[in-house]
């Protein structure tokens, strides 16, 4: 398979490293008779790893160089405007703006900002940016203390969570706030919209056959080493060691998984993961354990997976198949075990169980 899906687990992932979870990581493949040529690189971002491979012609040193180079900075943009956890970002800085007068920031950011907006519609706000103050009173922002909050404190900081308290006008360059007090959290969008702002920079080199991914959002273009579709794998919940558990073969599509293996802490046997419902304040407590969603673009992959995951295993399923999404979820079951939904459109795209 190309690429394992691993999601970022705090209590386990670092422990195990990411970039061995992509198969032949830190190999250049010889091509044989049934193979062409295939680098692999990897590298360090927003707390996690990327991993590229790049199918097709031998690659010269300098071209190689260059895609490395590329892929490192648009990694480096995204970190440098959109991370809560440095404080000298734009992002940081935004979040610090007590004014509700409008606040000037990047083309790139603001286009994050609408396509949030854009999934926070579409969601009836189960995805929304603006759970920022929550999520760090949960200890998962730039906090990093993991604690239960008290009932009056998120009753205090709901006022202010609410996607229509932003406004952006990316004519003007700039987003205000409805009121002061309004953060925004992009960590449910930003690793993706890093992986598609990679891929682009590998296009505009000239690479038609690759695949990016970075903490487990993976952006797809033409065909792996063997010449077929990439092998996706989607990685089975709570599995030690780390396993597959769908095989979906991509070619021009990306796919991101939310869940609650990623990042979480657990409290008197029960378990509080990063996924904040904005609706309760509260990290998502239900059955589901991931989903994933294919779309065009991992950024929006990224934003919707978060939203069908806070929904949960029944809104969740019935709201994707209505908006026609290729979604699949894993349900954990009274007993342990799990249960597979997909959507008609997810179904398509083929793909077995590992």
């Amino acid at each position: 398979m190309d690429a394992l899906i691993s999601p970022k687990r705090r209590t386990l992932l670092q422990a195990l490293g990411a970039a061995a979870m992509v198969a032949g990581c830190g190999e250049h493949r010889v091509p044989t008779a049934t193979t062409r040529p295939l680098v692999h690189f990897a590298g360090a971002t927003m707390g996690s790893s990327f991993n590229v491979k790049i199918a097709g012609a031998a690659l010269s040193g300098e071209r190689e160089a260059a895609a490395r180079a590329a892929v490192q900075a648009a990694f480096d943009d995204v970190v440098a405007r959109m991370s809560t956890h440095d404080a000298a970002s734009e992002l940081s800085r935004f979040n610090r703006h007590a004014s509700t007068a409008p606040y000037a920031l990047s083309q790139d950011t603001l286009q994050v900002f609408a396509l949030a907006r854009q999934v926070s519609e579409e969601t009836a706000g189960a995805f929304d940016i603006t759970v920022a103050p929550l999520v760090d009173a949960w200890g998962f922002g730039p906090s990093r203390h993991a604690t239960i909050p008290a009932t009056e404190r998120i009753r205090a900081l709901q006022p202010g969570v609410g996607y229509q308290l932003l406004a952006v006008d990316r004519a003007a360059g700039a987003a205000a706030k409805a009121q002061p007090g309004i953060a925004a959290d992009l960590s449910g969008i930003a690793k993706g919209y890093g992986v598609d702002l990679a891929a682009r920079a590998l296009e505009r080199l000239g690479h038609t056959d690759f695949m990016v991914e970075a903490g487990g959002e993976v952006r797809t273009r033409g065909s792996n080493a063997a010449g077929r579709p990439w092998q996706i794998a989607i990685e089975r919940p709570d599995a030690v060691p780390q396993r597959a558990h769908f095989i979906a073969p991509l070619s021009g599509h990306s796919l991101a998984t939310s869940g609650d293996y990623r990042i979480f802490f657990e409290r008197d046997g029960r378990r509080y993961s990063h996924e904040i419902d904005p609706a309760t304040g509260a990290p998502a407590d239900h059955r589901l354990a991931s989903v994933s969603v294919v779309a065009a673009d991992c950024a929006y992959a990224d934003a919707m997976a978060t939203a069908l995951f806070v929904l949960g295993p029944d809104r969740g399923p019935a709201l994707a198949a209505a908006r026609g999404l290729a979604a699949y979820f894993i349900v954990r079951e009274a007993d342990g075990s799990f249960s597979d939904r997909a959507t008609a459109a997810f179904e398509a795209l083929g793909g077995t169980l590992a």
